[in-house]
């Protein structure tokens, strides 16, 4: 399937040039703490010009991903319906990141204006969809399959780093809020990742779980 393989380079490339921009745009801020304050914050700094580049070109890769998984769609019913789903978390997570990317958060210590409170939400959703799409595709592949497991085991993490951030944001007093945020992207990243090289299989695999 040339298409689906085109479609995963296009979106790994994406991938690695958003992880690129991210690093430069870390690089150029001096006078913030990683560990406190949100890849946001680093967003809205002089320098936090490639950061925003960076969650744009991450969410067009997402898009092209969501375009790759249509064209290797599973045939069958059950199938079909829990990719359909995939397909909508994923364009879900695509448009989160876009929305979060062209809205930015307020600077820190200042009051959160409807900017903000857009900026959140989208991030919220964003961070919520991909492990799910992440699930429901790896119940498309072989249960032994090694994809399978890693996005089994990479949606669990995206989802407990994310209820650690609740838990920082609210009871914690924002312990560590920034190194949490960073992990659960780091995690989901890599999901994303996995989900690029993992399309080209649902097709083949579905028939197997029918049969």
């Amino acid at each position: 399937m040339p298409a689906t393989r085109n479609s995963a380079t296009l979106v790994l490339g994406g991938i690695a040039l958003a992880a690129l921009l991210a690093v430069i745009g870390h690089a150029g801020v001096e006078d913030l703490d990683p560990l406190s304050l949100t890849v946001s914050d680093y967003a809205v700094s002089e320098s936090g010009g490639a950061i925003h580049l960076a969650m744009l070109t991450l969410a067009v890769a997402s898009a092209g991903l969501v375009l790759g998984l249509r064209r290797s769609g599973a045939p069958t019913g059950t199938g079909r319906g829990r990719l359909g789903t995939a397909q909508v978390l994923l364009a879900a997570w695509a448009g989160g990141l876009l929305l979060a990317g062209l809205v930015p958060t307020n600077p820190p210590g200042t009051e959160m204006g409807t900017a903000a409170y857009v900026h959140r939400y989208a991030s919220v959703v964003a961070f919520l969809a991909l492990p799910l799409a992440g699930w429901l595709i790896a119940t498309q592949l072989p249960a032994t399959a090694r994809t399978a497991r890693w996005l089994r085991a990479l949606t669990i993490t995206s989802l407990l780093l994310a209820a650690a951030m609740v838990w920082s944001a609210y009871p914690g007093d924002r312990a560590y809020y920034g190194l949490i945020e960073r992990a659960l992207i780091l995690a989901e990243v890599a999901l994303l990742t996995v989900l690029a090289t993992a399309g080209g299989r649902v097709r083949a695999a579905t028939p197997v779980r029918a049969a």
